[in-house]
């Protein structure tokens, strides 16, 4: 049933015209009686910027801090990678079909958890799609589509079910010749839960993380009921102690013969996604928004649906050719959207 936009559980404040990426504002002054000021930092990192804001008592607090939750980003990077030629993921492609590899602990947990989400997803979310990705970072630089033959052949070398990992062991298999990682679709939402857990380690509660677009909420602000996420197209969200990620192709595509072709590459198909979509998720942490937002572009509407409903403090909206709404993020304010039911 088509709906239109609608208040949702206390949670929503007015209408607002807000950018095509997920930001975050505090409206107004910190309530007088608190005794900490609002600090905000940014730094590169995963080829985004990395923004904090935490609360602290004064700057150098907050900065000692800010640079012990950046250092946590970095170390992550130079494990996390595939465009760094010496981190731990790119000297993974040179393993051989059936040779065990040792990994890191925090690799091994990382890879552990993304392999339980392709099976949740059917394929939809796979970290094995590195030798696609490549492929089309290569032909997209020169405006034209790869070549089906080396399509076929990067496709070859995809799969999920052919990734062996023993987290406890800490060891990783490729089942196939040439296969490559590709962690784009959640390292950066890893990132912000562990920098935000580093922060909170560090006893600042009153904080949130945004690694371009994937956000880790902390404690509400003093003084106010949440942080301000203003969600592309959509209301006001006010949230703490959350995570929310937007996905979409609205700045990173390429246009080759008339056709759109997203950043997001399907692994199922080989093809980069050509639905115009935005995908907007709130999840319990920043590791399950970001792979939801790269996953829910790319599943069908019933099964994207049925996936959200499984999951606790899960809720997601997806605008575009296969839109719906679920939960507690708001359809969009320019279309209507099919509202399913839990």
């Amino acid at each position: 049933m088509l709906t239109h936009p609608m208040a949702l559980r206390g949670r929503i404040g007015a209408m607002a015209a807000v950018p095509c990426v997920v930001g975050l504002l505090v409206a107004g002054p910190v309530a007088a009686a608190q005794s900490v000021d609002r600090y905000e930092f940014s730094e590169p990192h995963m080829g985004t910027a990395f923004r904090i804001v935490l609360y602290a008592a004064d700057r150098r607090t907050a900065e000692h801090a800010a640079a012990s939750a950046y250092s946590v980003v970095e170390r992550l990077d130079s494990t996390f990678s595939d465009y760094h030629a010496d981190s731990e993921v790119s000297r993974l492609s040179s393993t051989e079909a059936g040779q065990v590899r040792s990994i890191s602990p925090e690799l091994a947990r990382l890879l552990t958890t993304a392999s339980l989400w392709s099976k949740r997803t059917h394929g939809a979310f796979d970290v094995t799609v590195g030798p696609l990705t490549r492929l089309w970072r290569w032909s997209s630089r020169r405006g034209e589509l790869p070549d089906e033959a080396r399509l076929a052949e990067a496709k070859a070398r995809v799969g999920y079910e052919s990734l062996e990992v023993d987290g406890a062991a800490h060891t990783i298999v490729f089942e196939r010749a040439g296969m490559a990682l590709d962690l784009g679709g959640i390292a950066k939402g890893y990132a912000a839960d562990a920098a935000l857990a580093e922060l909170r380690r560090l006893g600042f509660e009153s904080a949130f993380v945004d690694a371009g677009g994937d956000l880790a909420l902390g404690v509400a602000p003093p003084g106010r009921k949440g942080w301000r996420v203003d969600v592309p197209g959509h209301t006001v969200l006010w949230l703490a102690e959350t995570a929310v990620a937007t996905s979409g192709d609205r700045h990173r595509y390429v246009e080759i013969d008339g056709v759109r072709y997203s950043h997001i590459v399907d692994p199922r198909t080989g093809h980069g996604m050509t639905t115009a979509s935005t995908v907007t998720v709130v999840a319990p942490d920043a590791t399950t928004a970001d792979v939801l937002a790269t996953a829910l572009g790319l599943m069908d509407a019933e099964a994207g649906a049925t996936l959200v409903r499984s999951l606790d403090g899960a809720s997601a909206a997806v605008t575009g050719e296969t839109a719906w709404s679920l939960g507690d993020v708001p359809p969009s304010k320019a279309e209507s959207l099919r509202r399913v039911n839990r």
